[in-house]
């Protein structure tokens, strides 16, 4: 799977530093061809001798060397990946910051290829409030972020925070690069985020829909290939969706038209929006002043969108859907599979530390209509969305 492709391997400056022989070793056995950037850090914990010896091509730290420019801009653009490995919390920052002031950010900054990254620093730095933003600013961005593994650290400690072993990291790429065209052809519809259903010019009736898994499935979708049509509510975060339509909604009612209005050209619709369920029958034109009596709003049902499109499901297409509970949850994802004619359900619990609205994580059950049914352990909702299109895929023809 890896044979003939090019690897960018950026080596930043980390104890883990030491393991990018072992994986550079990995990968030109695989048949990869690889070039290794290290940054000035990297090089006081490996040397870039080794690593040339390992790779079969000189090691590249500076933009000019021996009076050649290295052209940072073709290295960015002729690579498959770029993967860096060690990810060091000072390089993270600058990634997601955008601070060039050496060979391997200008390369980061010119590539249009796909990046990976495999972080390794210390428990205490892996867990502090700026790592976790800079993590999700460069998630945001579309880089993917290889999760680091827990054990005993540099520091004596024992905890989270050790960049995965070369043979993962290995593995990590050739299912990268296996699954990167299993969805190609594929026209793939997607509701994320929630509803607002207006009271009058000024309030809504909402909840507390990121759209953070929507968007990671959209996200992965499109890295695997496919044409991806993303319905999205009124989400309060900017994403990065470049590569994929998006149509812009704010009411159930809105979304159902979208939605309806797409499905019947789409081979698999994930239905993963927090749509609401009932919407006012009457919305002021006018904001409501407030009085001393209390303020009866009715409401009426919304329309359900997933049992709509599984009302004209076609022969062929895969229609997904989404069920958080808080109770009888099994039962409940079951009867609404069944009832709404979907072929897959994907359950998460509010009772789940981690799970559900605002988290970055997310801990599923995926139930098919065969009768399968597959658990997952809490994990970041990007990995969460491969293993929901890992098991869509199951599906297709």
């Amino acid at each position: 799977m890896l044979k003939g492709k090019k690897i960018l391997l950026g080596i930043t400056g980390s104890i883990a530093a030491y393991k990018s022989a072992t994986l550079t070793r990995l990968l030109i056995k695989a048949g990869a061809e690889v070039q290794v950037i290290m940054t000035p850090a990297a090089a006081a914990f490996i040397t870039p001798l080794t690593l040339s010896t390992l790779s079969r091509n000189p090691v590249l730290t500076e933009t000019v060397s021996a009076d050649t420019w290295n052209n940072h801009v073709l290295l960015g653009r002729q690579a498959d990946v770029m993967l860096i490995a060690p990810l060091s919390c000072n390089t993270l920052a600058k990634m997601s910051h955008g601070i060039c002031d050496n060979l391997l950010m200008a390369v980061y900054l010119s590539a249009i290829c796909p990046v990976l990254v495999a972080p390794a620093m210390d428990e205490d730095m892996w867990k502090h409030p700026v790592t976790r933003q800079n993590l999700d600013l460069l998630k945001s961005f579309g880089n993917t972020v290889i999760p680091v593994t827990t054990g005993e650290l540099a520091s004596g400690l024992f905890g989270p925070g050790r960049m995965a072993e070369p043979e993962e990291l290995v593995q990590f790429l050739e299912d990268f690069f296996r699954k990167q065209h299993s969805l190609a052809g594929k026209k793939i519809l997607i509701t994320a985020g929630p509803t607002y259903e207006a009271i009058d010019p000024v309030r809504f009736i909402g909840n507390h829909s990121s759209g953070k898994m929507g968007v990671s499935l959209a996200r992965e979708a499109h890295s695997r290939g496919a044409s991806v049509t993303l319905v999205l509510g009124p989400v309060q975060t900017s994403y990065d969706l470049s590569g994929i339509e998006v149509l812009h909604v704010r009411s159930a009612g809105e979304m159902l038209n979208a939605t309806v209005s797409r499905f019947s050209h789409c081979d698999i619709a994930i239905m993963s929006a927090a749509v609401a369920d009932y919407t006012p029958v009457l919305t002021a034109t006018e904001k409501i002043k407030k009085n001393d009596g209390n303020l009866v709003i009715e409401l009426k049902k919304t329309t359900d969108i997933l049992k709509t499109l599984g009302q004209s499901k076609k022969n062929g297409q895969i229609l997904v859907g989404f069920a958080l509970e808080t109770q009888n949850e099994k039962a409940y994802a079951l009867k609404k599979m069944e009832e709404k004619n979907a072929d897959m359900m994907v359950l998460n619990s509010l009772r789940d530390a981690g799970a559900g609205f605002g988290h970055n994580t997310n801990k599923i059950t995926i139930f098919k209509s065969n009768g399968t049914e597959t658990d997952f352990e809490l994990k970041d909702k990007d990995l969460v969305a491969a293993d929901i299109l890992d098991a869509v895929s199951g599906l297709l023809p």
